[in-house]
Order: C-alpha cells, then structure tokens, then sequence
C-alpha cells in the first residue's frame, strides 16, 4: 500500500462502485476483495461471505472501497481531480463519470454513487495563473459559465 490510499465508504455497492471505475480508467485494475467473516453478522449485520472491501488501482493510484452500510454518504468537500490534455479525453471521461451522476459547475460531476470528481484541463493552470490579469479574468469568466470545461473557450477568452 502506498502512504496515502483513499478510503471510500458505501452503503452496499463497494465492488460494483470499483468495477465501473476500473471499466472507466486506462490502467486500473481490481486487486483484492475481503468479504465479511461470520463474525460480523450479529454484531454489524453483515452477512458472512458478503463483500467487505475492494481494493483496486486507477491510473496507479489505489483506492480501496468498503460497504459499510447507510451511515455516511458522499459530499462534494471532498473530490477527486483528474488531468487531460486534449477535449476528447475530457469529452470521455466526462461523459463516462457523469452518466446517470450530475454534471456541476467548473469541471465539477457527481457520479452515479455520490463520488465528486474534477475533470479539467492541464492546461488549465497556465490560463488562471498567467500574469496577464486581462487574460486571467476572461478565462475565469468563461470557466464559471461552464459545466465540462471547453478547453478551446477558455483558450478563446
């Protein structure tokens, strides 16, 4: 495991949740699965056998989901941010993550399992952070009217 792996908590969709995000990133893979031992059925109601975590890798970065149970869900303070470098890969991934989810402002999605995700440009940075603050401005103007962001419109700006 590496230092930092991100811990997503699920009600009962852990496994599912991991298969579609290793179907929608190059590189990914599922790793291992832990079901619930016996154990766990009288005191946490989980049926011995049934998924416990899933661990699996996304572009390298590993993940690891757990079901349990209707406690927590997802909130958008906290959000994954993938980096493309063309409008196709965002077009993709964009069209993929925000399917049956909920397209947000600036880059932002929310995806079928409550997951937020920030699917921008690289060359993003390079237009707000410019030291032109004219140039700066118009492509701030143009990223907060958008929801998947335009890398040509941000560059016409």
């Amino acid at each position: 495991m590496k230092p930092i792996t991100p811990f997503l908590w699920f009600d009962r969709q852990a496994e599912e949740a991991a298969e579609f995000y290793v179907a929608v990133f190059r590189n990914s893979k599922i790793t291992k699965i832990a079901r619930y031992p016996k154990a766990t059925e009288q005191v946490a109601g989980k049926p011995a056998g049934s998924v416990m975590t899933v661990a699996f890798e996304l572009d390298g970065q590993e993940f690891v989901a757990l079901n349990g149970g209707p406690h927590f869900t997802f909130s958008p303070a906290i959000s994954f941010v993938v980096y493309r470098d063309t409008q196709a890969e965002i077009d993709d991934l964009w069209e993929k993550l925000s399917a049956g989810g909920a397209e947000e402002q600036c880059g932002w999605l929310r995806d079928k399992y409550g997951v937020s995700w920030q699917v921008v440009p690289t060359a993003l940075d390079a237009l707000l952070e410019t030291s032109d603050t004219d140039k700066r401005e118009r492509a701030m103007a143009a990223l907060l009217r958008m929801k998947k962001i335009d890398i040509a419109q941000l560059e016409q700006a």
